[in-house]
């Protein structure tokens, strides 16, 4: 899927189901932890393969957009099977409600649910309204503050000195993020949701041991969460509560994206 405005880029790729997270520091746990549980299972080598998919215009002139997709490792007895609802408006606002079944044999937890979009290099200046201003996990968020926080895609990043999952915002209710003009895109929460933003994809921190290894690309990862699993402190002491676990279940989540044109959204 790609979305362009006013002769503007705004999505190059996705929304697509996003089920990885570059490991931290506590989830390799030395080789003993959720890391090598989720590699095992192939949650970082996932495919997308879509069985079906319908489109129709109602009366009002509203675009509907069904597909059926199954998301999967490739030589496992494991998938996601996802349905995809677009609710497509002239005014420039796309509803979005992803449903997902597990199906076949998981570990206890994956590292995310959620959906991963590549944005234009342009809309590189973020607002959100959500905890804020640093980095919050579901277990490690006590010096969050709900609030209206404006930033940069560069000042996102937390800079692990060894490259790894960083820069998670949680509980937002919506998030836009815009070129210098305030042309760009706008995410709303149903009711909320997490993101984050950055000039690097999971597999390029995944794949980088030095923050001087991740080569800027030409493109902003965007990733919108419904939920991620904890952090704990494995790397130095017990891993990640059961509470904060994330376990493979049917998901639900939904969320609203409109093109936002000098600050208007669906102008």
């Amino acid at each position: 899927v790609s979305w362009r405005r006013g002769g503007r880029e705004l999505v190059r790729l996705g929304p697509r189901l996003n089920l990885w997270r570059a490991p931290t520091d506590n989830d390799r746990n030395w080789g003993r932890g959720d890391e090598y549980q989720w590699r095992q299972a192939g949650l970082d080598r996932l495919q997308h393969r879509v069985d079906g998919i319908e489109a129709s215009v109602d009366r009002d002139g509203i675009g509907h957009v069904a597909a059926r997709v199954r998301v999967a490792p490739p030589s496992y007895a494991r998938a996601f099977i996802c349905a995809f609802e677009y609710r497509i408006a002239a005014d420039g606002f796309v509803a979005l409600r992803v449903e997902s079944e597990p199906w076949g044999d998981w570990p206890a937890t994956i590292p995310r649910f959620g959906m991963q979009m590549r944005l234009s290099p342009a809309l590189d200046r973020v607002r959100w309204f959500g905890l804020g201003p640093g980095e919050a996990y579901p277990d490690s968020c006590q010096a969050a503050r709900m609030g209206l926080y404006s930033r940069t895609v560069d000042e996102l990043l937390t800079p692990y000195v060894f490259p790894q999952e960083n820069g998670n915002r949680m509980d937002v209710r919506w998030a836009e993020l815009s070129d210098p003009q305030g042309n760009g895109l706008a995410v709303i929460g149903c009711p909320k949701f997490n993101f984050s933003a950055h000039w690097h994809t999971p597999e390029d921190f995944d794949r980088a041991r030095h923050t001087s290894e991740l080569i800027r690309r030409d493109f902003v990862t965007l990733n919108i969460d419904q939920r991620q699993h904890g952090l704990g402190t494995a790397s130095c002491g017990p891993g990640v509560l059961e509470k904060y676990w994330l376990k493979p279940a049917a998901f639900d989540f939904s969320i609203v994206l409109a093109s936002n044109v000098s600050g208007r959204p669906g102008s």
